[in-house]
């Protein structure tokens, strides 16, 4: 990419999922050679085994080992500390989970995202609390961060002007189980696109694909795409941006592949 567009990247959940043994893994590769596999596939991958349970430092830096130089992977954070009622009693939890082996990553510890219970209301005073505990740094390694919020009370002015103020990414989320909108509140974009299908060999039909690149490409360059659904009219500053696509559920068996197509186009 050149100076004036940020990074895109795109990818997919985790890397451990049977029936990608038919679609997507070669059928004499073994199992503990499937991440070296897929990251060189793809360019991140979104971590969700962190989501279910604390690991260990050896492990991320086996992750770290088996990756390419240049891959990125994003930490989903333990639903322990996200599925709450209210998200801000997390707070002296966290830093049990982010010493628990996220720097052993190095400079392939990408966005940390926090995923909210569809549950979660939106609570101005609760949230802020939350967001102005999250870390920048964690052992000199700059921190990014990601909230996905899935209730309607979020699409309220209030919750972007406070993800803004405090640098927090909003996942925008393809689809039409909860409530998306695409704000931009960081200086990078995170997108999970959740609608891949059983009918389309390449999960999302080409001419999707296509608009998505071109929605990529906007957001790296600054822009924001005229067809997304917003809570606000304010543009945010127009500065190139990394930008982190995911193509997470929907027809699972099809993630990889949407992604390496999506990466031709870019």
């Amino acid at each position: 990419m050149s100076n004036k567009m940020g990074r895109i990247r795109a990818g997919i959940g985790g890397w451990t999922y049977e029936p990608w043994e038919e679609t997507f893994y070669p059928s004499d590769l073994p199992k503990k050679s499937q991440l070296n596999y897929a990251s060189r596939q793809v360019t991140a991958i979104e971590i969700n085994g962190t989501f279910y349970r604390l690991q260990k430092p050896e492990v991320f830096a086996k992750w770290r080992d088996d990756a390419p130089d240049d891959f990125v992977f994003s930490i989903k954070a333990p639903r322990y500390l996200t599925y709450r009622k209210v998200l801000s009693e997390a707070v002296p939890s966290m830093p049990k989970f982010l010493a628990s082996g996220l720097s052993s990553l190095g400079p392939k510890l990408g966005p940390i995202m926090w995923q909210c219970p569809p549950s979660l209301h939106f609570d101005a005073d609760d949230i802020e609390k939350f967001l102005a505990a999250l870390p920048h740094t964690l052992d000199d390694l700059p921190l990014r961060h990601v909230l996905e919020v899935r209730h309607k009370t979020f699409m309220d002015p209030s919750y972007v002007e406070l993800a803004k103020k405090y640098s927090v990414a909003t996942v925008y989320a393809h689809t039409d189980e909860f409530p998306n909108f695409a704000d931009v509140t960081a200086d990078f974009v995170y997108a999970r696109l959740r609608k891949t299908e059983k009918t389309e060999p390449t999960g999302y039909s080409k001419p999707d694909l296509q608009a998505w690149s071109e929605r990529a490409k906007l957001w790296a360059e600054g822009g924001t795409p005229s067809d997304l659904p917003y809570v606000t009219t304010a543009k945010p500053p127009k500065k190139p941006r990394d930008v982190f696509i995911f193509f997470i559920s929907g027809a699972k068996e099809h993630n990889p592949v949407a992604a390496k197509h999506l990466l031709t186009l870019l």
